[in-house]
C-alpha cells in the first residue's frame, strides 16, 4: 500500500516519515464496507438487503470514507514504524503535504511526526546514598496523639479575655495598598466580615496573626505588613498593605478528659482505657511504618533518577501535564470551588509531570531488567496489611479481591516497593531519624 519509507530524524527523540495511501486503495476499502452495509440494511419500502447501494452511499458514505481514511492512516503510519523497529511514544502529528512525483495527486499524502522511547540505563549505584527514614515510637508519642484527638473533639466557649494560640476569634478586616499609586485603595481579597480562623495555626500571614494576637472582644487595630515575595496572589506578592482589623468574638476551646465516655468515642464500647490507649498504639504504629516507608521509598527514586539520563519524549509529559491539571481541577470541584475562580496553567504541573514520566519509564526499565514484577503473595500481604485497620477486615480482603481495578493499584504498589528493595540492595544505606511531629504532619508550636 506504501512506497518504502525513509524515517528522518528531528532531534534525540522526534522523528518524521512522509507516507501516501493510494486513492485506489481507499475508493475500493469503500465500495467494499458500503457494499457490507447494504448487505444488512433494512429501509422501508425494501427487503432486507435490497436497498440499492446509490441509496446506502447517500445516507453513510461520508461517515465510511472518514473511517477508512483513519484506518489506512494508521495503516500506513503503522506499517513504517514497524519496519524501521522504532517505539512510538504518545500520538503522531499529522499534517497533509503536497504529492510528489511518482504520487498521483488524488493520492493521499501526509506527513507524520512523532517521538519515540528513550533508551534507558542505570548507572552503578553503589557509591550513591539513600537514607532510610527511622522513627521512635514511645510513650510521648501515644501521648503527644492522644492529645491532639483531645483537640480535634474541642467544644469551644465564648470568652471575655485577649486571644492567645489555639481560640478561634471572629473578625471584620479591611485591606489597603500602602504605597504607590493605589495607595489607600482596597485590594482584591483584603475585605471581610465575620471572618473566623485559629489563631497559631498557620492559615494568616505571621505578621497578620500576631496583630490579632492579644486582642480582646471589641477591640480595633490597625497595622503594616508586607506580603511575601512568592505570595500566591502576584499582585500582592511583595506589597506592603495596611489592615484595620476588628474582634467580635473570641472562643476557647474546652478539650475533652480522658475516660471511659472519651473512650467509648473512639470506638471503645467497653470504654476500657487501656484497651482505647492498645488500639491507639496498633493503628499508629502501622501509620508511622506507612509514612516511614513512603519517605524511604521517594528517597529511593530520587536516587535511581539521579543515576540514569535521557531525554524524555515530550508528548508523554504533556498528557501527564493534563492528567495533573484535570485531577487538581476535579479536587477543586469536591471542595465547592469554582474552577474560574484558580486558573490552572499547565506549566504549574510540568515538573512534576516530566519526574512522573521519567520514573515510570526507569521503573518501566528496571524491573523488565531485574525481573521484579510483582507477586501473587506481595497483593495478597498488602491487601491483608491494608485490611487490618478495620473492624471487618475480612470484608475489606473481599472488597479488594472483586476488583481488578483496586488490585491494579494495589500492584503498582508491590512494584514500586520491589523496585525500593532492589535500590536499597545496591546503595548505601544511611538510617536516618525522623522527628515523629515531623513525620506526621503536626504543627509545632
Amino acid at each position: 500500500m506504501t512506497m518504502q519509507q525513509t524515517i528522518q530524524s528531528l532531534g534525540a527523540l522526534e522523528r518524521r516519515v512522509d507516507l501516501t495511501v493510494p486513492a485506489a486503495a481507499i475508493e475500493q476499502e469503500v465500495k467494499t464496507r458500503l457494499a457490507k452495509l447494504a448487505r444488512n440494511m433494512k429501509l422501508p419500502g425494501f427487503r432486507p438487503g435490497k436497498v440499492p447501494l446509490k441509496m446506502v452511499a447517500q445516507t453513510y458514505g461520508a461517515q465510511v470514507q472518514a473511517e477508512v481514511l483513519n484506518d489506512k492512516v494508521g495503516e500506513a503510519f503503522n506499517s513504517a514504524v514497524s519496519a524501521g523497529n522504532l517505539k512510538v511514544a504518545g500520538q503522531p502529528r499529522l499534517e497533509a503535504r503536497t504529492a510528489e512525483g511518482g504520487e498521483s495527486e488524488n493520492d493521499l499524502a501526509f506527513s507524520a511526526t512523532f517521538e519515540i522511547y528513550p533508551e534507558v540505563s542505570v548507572n552503578d549505584l553503589s557509591a550513591a546514598q539513600v537514607q532510610r527514614a527511622m522513627c521512635t515510637l514511645g510513650d510521648a508519642e501515644i501521648d503527644r496523639t492522644l492529645e491532639i484527638m483531645r483537640k480535634q473533639r474541642a467544644t469551644f466557649e465564648s470568652v471575655e479575655r485577649p486571644a492567645h494560640d489555639d481560640d478561634i476569634v471572629t473578625i471584620d478586616f479591611h485591606g489597603t495598598h500602602a504605597h504607590g499609586e493605589h495607595a489607600g485603595q482596597p485590594f482584591e481579597g483584603g475585605h471581610a466580615t465575620d471572618f473566623k480562623f485559629t489563631l497559631g495555626e498557620g492559615r494568616m500571614l505571621p505578621q497578620f496573626e500576631s496583630a490579632v494576637r492579644g486582642m480582646s472582644i471589641g477591640q480595633s487595630k490597625k497595622f503594616s505588613l508586607t506580603f511575601p515575595a512568592d505570595y500566591g496572589a502576584q499582585a500582592l506578592a511583595g506589597k506592603p498593605v495596611e489592615f484595620d482589623v476588628t474582634i467580635k468574638q473570641v472562643q476557647q476551646a474546652l478539650l475533652p478528659t480522658i475516660d471511659a465516655d472519651f473512650a467509648r468515642s473512639l470506638g471503645v464500647p467497653e470504654g476500657d482505657l487501656s484497651k482505647m490507649r492498645a488500639e491507639i498504639t496498633n493503628n499508629l504504629q502501622r501509620e508511622v511504618a506507612s509514612r516511614l516507608k513512603a519517605r524511604t521509598k521517594d528517597n529511593a527514586m530520587t536516587v535511581l533518577l539521579g543515576a540514569s539520563s535521557f531525554e524524555v519524549p515530550k508528548s508523554l509529559v504533556e498528557a501527564d501535564k493534563q492528567r495533573l491539571a484535570e485531577a487538581a481541577r476535579s479536587d477543586l470541584i469536591e471542595r465547592g470551588m469554582a474552577t474560574k475562580d484558580a486558573p490552572l496553567p499547565l506549566d504549574l504541573f510540568a515538573p512534576q509531570a516530566e519526574r512522573r514520566v521519567r520514573l515510570g519509564l526507569l521503573l518501566a526499565e528496571v524491573v523488565r531488567d531485574n525481573n521484579l514484577q510483582p507477586r501473587q503473595d506481595q497483593i495478597r500481604k498488602l491487601v491483608e496489611d491494608i485490611a487490618q485497620s478495620y473492624e471487618k477486615p475480612q470484608d475489606v480482603i473481599n472488597w479488594y479481591l472483586s476488583d481488578r481495578k483496586r488490585l491494579s493499584d494495589l500492584e503498582t504498589v508491590a512494584l514500586e516497593d520491589n523496585v525500593t528493595n532492589w535500590v536499597l540492595q545496591r546503595a548505601k544505606v544511611v538510617d536516618t531519624p525522623v522527628g515523629f511531629d515531623e513525620l506526621m504532619g503536626h504543627k509545632v508550636k
